[in-house]
């Protein structure tokens, strides 16, 4: 009321740039690349709102008082430093602020009372003001003094300092331009900010608080009583940038690859590799000891560590043995998110399989209905009046030794070879998969439908983590190393014998595409708040068995150089240790610290001469009684693995995974063999009941154990024949006399070394039961001859796998599946009946 309309609209076009500037500070506040803020606005805009907005971290003019006054480390105001150097000595003396208003008179105010002044603040009409005037020790004037305030007021001896523009309305007497270099100093230290904080640094971590109870409740209870951190939350505390992040509900995020390019010049943490001895059926905790160790060192002795782990199949998931988060007080969570879909990576993992599966057999049925003419028109329509080629087939084309790039210039001859793949469908490698165990898709028959036009043929299912997709997503290093690995895909062969990949079926940057989303790993957290990455979770028997490279490169660089990444090889040291090394390592160039080798007392009973262990039977007598004896006899099992890490050179703690059953005298016995057997140290763990608090000794070991001399190298070269690579294995590894291949083994080896695929590794598909091929073989065999039956090969992945016996990739139901377990609760969504 009484306002005009020229007030009122002056107030709301006010108002309007000020929401403009507050939200384009917040934008400014999240970009990465702008490192630092400084405002140069009308007076009349300035609001606390507005000054507050500011992120502290990003403050060039010190205008967010918020840690200021909270006395933490923080920019000034350029005006404030000025004030500041021009008094000494100010501790107990009175200081007064006339007409000083506004964020830099708060500023000055906290500044001169951290320096123990008494600080009094009043406007110029203040009915105290002469007063306050003649009993101040310093005068600070915000604005030119009024004439009516005469001079005589001011206490004779009194320091007088008139202010700066920047303290408010009105002239300056201290000059503008000398306040340039202290507005510079400022950005510099801005800037030294954040390049130190790109730098390794000790995160800024918060872990969750753990009250273990007794009996140990299920894994899905345990997880549901913990309330996790809000993902971005997670993500701020480990030194990931807002961009750097796309979130998937609360709990997960993916990561982008940008970060490796932003952290480039940050030295790598240190590279722990947890594996085991040779396992019973029911697997002795290589998961469990894996999230137990990173969350002692992280939320228990405040080093910075990141576990990476594979991402589970929802087959097994589903079937007999259930989820693979760890277990008890150490795990991922929520558990439910982690063994169920997560971000859909294996989902697009089955989507790019199938449809190069369909491309092959639609390739096929229309090479064999059509003439060359007809093939190479529909190969290359003509798309409003012009014909071209795409950039894949132009790629075709010069592979061919074809140089030409109109259409229309081709041979008939050039046409026929560009147009026909000549697949030979006896030998189809590539298989379509489904995420479920389902052994009635073992061998199945596909094109009997009429519109195939005859053309059937037999074929199987593998489940979704067999693809070899996903041993590619595990070892690629960036997204145009995945491309080009997925183009070397070899599907089959052609009928002259020459490999027929998915660049030749055109199919490669449609693969990358359905890819895009997976090749980001996955952040997650554990009972302790601790970071995780889930990334790719490639077969353990016909692949290599590990999380991806990529999760290990981004955690290397998050954890920064004293810190540390931990990670799982799938099965025994034998199996998934080897791989590991001759494989990962070859892909991503990076060198393990130390081996964490993971024991049960239950194992070594069993290596012993104990009886036979069988998921889902009751343990015998034997596996809950003291029996020393059968611990020491079985102890060669742990003695052998100790000596295959040593063929690499790393460090080796072994890890006892304590049950409630092993006594204190078997515990010692263990740890006592271990290191006499070459093992840097040995230590029980409790944290399956206890947390991280029952892994601090492990920890506090590899902290150790980092530190010894690590001489790692490789098993075999590369140049080496594929048959000597397998028999080096065989014999060093195995313990085997000799190998022994079957003639279609021979010719394959042959058929890939005419092919030019010698030089790749090799990745074994073995029993994980037994360091030989026989399952029952227990202990440490000798004098056997390992049997080769088939050799394939991953071309994209970059291996060649040789089958020892038969190696089923698709799982079966049993009688009673785990799904009969599993529930949802209509009201709450609660998720029951997982482990």
């Amino acid at each position: 009321g009484g306002h005009t309309v020229i007030e009122k609209n002056y107030r709301f076009y006010l108002i309007l740039i000020i929401f403009f500037f507050y939200h384009e500070i917040l934008r400014l506040n999240e970009d990465p690349n702008v490192h630092g803020l400084a405002l140069d606005l009308p007076e009349s805009l300035y609001s606390s709102k507005l000054l507050n907005a500011v992120k502290p971290e990003k403050d060039v003019d010190g205008v967010n008082l918020g840690r200021l006054v909270h006395g933490d480390d923080c920019l000034v105001p350029p005006t404030v430093c000025a004030v500041m150097e021009l008094l000494e000595d100010i501790g107990g003396k009175k200081v007064l602020l006339v007409g000083v208003r506004g964020a830099e008179g708060a500023a000055l105010q906290s500044m001169l009372q951290r320096q123990g002044a008494t600080v009094l603040s009043c406007h110029w009409k203040s009915p105290q003001l002469q007063s306050e005037l003649g009993h101040a020790d310093t005068v600070v004037f915000g604005s030119a003094k009024p004439d009516d305030v005469p001079a005589s007021w001011i206490k004779p001896g009194a320091t007088v300092i008139y202010g700066a523009h920047g303290l408010l309305s009105g002239k300056s007497v201290l000059c503008p331009a000398a306040l340039g270099p202290l507005l510079g100093g400022n950005m510099v230290k801005n800037t030294e900010r954040w390049i130190h904080s790109q730098r390794h640094r000790k995160w800024d971590f918060h872990s969750l608080k753990l009250q273990p109870l007794s009996p140990v409740p299920s894994d899905i209870e345990i997880s549901r009583a913990q309330c996790p951190k809000a993902v971005d939350v997670l993500a701020k505390e480990i030194g990931l940038l807002t961009d750097e992040i796309e979130i998937y509900g609360q709990t997960k995020a993916k990561v982008r690859l940008s970060l490796l390019e932003r952290l480039k010049d940050q030295p790598d943490g240190k590279y722990v590799l947890v594996a085991g001895i040779t396992p019973t059926p029911l697997g002795e905790g290589k998961s469990t000891v894996t999230v137990g160790l990173v969350q002692a060192l992280t939320a228990h002795l405040n080093i910075n560590s990141f576990a990476c782990l594979r991402q589970p199949s929802q087959g097994p998931t589903f079937g007999v043995k259930g989820g693979a988060a760890g277990g008890g007080y150490a795990q991922v969570i929520p558990m439910e998110e982690f063994n169920l879909h997560l971000t859909g990576d294996i989902h697009a993992i089955t989507a790019a399989n199938n449809l190069l599966a369909a491309a092959i057999d639609a390739r096929i049925l229309h090479e064999n209905t059509q003439s060359d003419k007809s093939l190479y028109n529909r190969l290359v329509p003509v798309v409003n009046g012009v014909r071209g080629f795409s950039p894949i087939q132009l790629a075709r084309l010069r592979r061919l030794g074809i140089n030409k790039t109109d259409p229309g210039t081709l041979t008939e001859e050039e046409i026929s070879k560009f147009a026909r793949l000549d697949i030979d469908p006896s030998t189809i490698t590539w298989q379509r998969v489904v995420d479920t165990n389902d052994r009635f898709l073992r061998k199945i028959t596909v094109g009997q439908a009429a519109t195939e036009k005859g053309f059937a043929r037999q074929a199987q299912f593998d489940i979704a983590v067999a693809s070899e997709i996903m041993a590619i997503l595990a070892l690629t290093t960036s997204l145009q190393d995945m491309k080009e690995r997925l183009g070397r895909v070899v599907v089959a062969n052609d009928k002259k014998g020459e490999p027929v990949t998915a660049e030749d079926l055109g199919v490669t940057g449609a693969l990358a595409v359905l890819m895009k989303d997976a090749i980001k790993p996955t952040l997650m957290q554990t009972l302790e708040g601790t970071p995780v990455f889930v990334h790719a979770g490639p077969f353990a028997n016909i692949a290599h068995g590990s999380s991806s490279v990529l999760a290990d490169k981004i955690a290397l660089k998050l954890v920064g150089e004293k810190g540390f990444v931990v990670t799982e090889a799938g099965f025994g040291a034998d199996i998934g240790m080897e791989k590991f090394f001759n494989i990962k390592c070859r892909a991503s160039g990076l060198v393990p610290s130390v081996v964490v080798l993971v024991a049960t007392v239950r194992a070594l009973k069993m290596h012993g001469g104990g009886p036979n262990v069988t998921a889902g039977a009751p343990l015998k007598k034997e596996y809950t009684e003291e029996n020393l004896q059968l611990v020491a006899d079985g102890c060669c099992n742990l003695q052998k693995q100790i000596q295959i890490t040593q063929l690499f050179g790393v460090p080796v703690v072994v890890a006892l995974n304590v049950f409630k059953t092993d006594s204190p005298a078997e515990i010692d016995l263990v740890c006592k063999i271990a290191k006499e057997s070459g093992a840097f140290d040995a230590v029980p763990c409790n944290h399956w009941s206890a947390g991280g608090r029952g892994a601090i000794k492990l920890a506090q070991a590899v902290e150790k154990a980092v530190n010894q001399k690590n001489n790692f190298k490789y098993l075999y070269n590369l140049e080496l024949p594929i048959v000597e690579k397998i028999r080096t294995i065989a014999q060093k590894v195995y313990g085997a006399q000799d190998i022994e291949l079957s003639p279609a083994a021979q010719s394959q080896v042959d058929r890939y070394t005419q092919q030019g695929f010698g030089n790749l590794p090799i990745c074994m598909a073995k029993t994980h039961l037994s360091l030989s091929h026989q399952p029952e073989r227990k202990g440490v065999p000798t004098g056997f001859i390992l049997p080769i039956s088939d050799v394939r090969a991953s071309i994209g992945a970059g291996f060649i796998y040789p089958l020892v016996g038969t190696m089923s990739t698709m799982p079966g139901l049993p009688t009673r599946s785990c799904f009969y377990d599993i529930d949802l609760d209509p009201v709450t969504e609660e998720v029951k009946g997982l482990f």
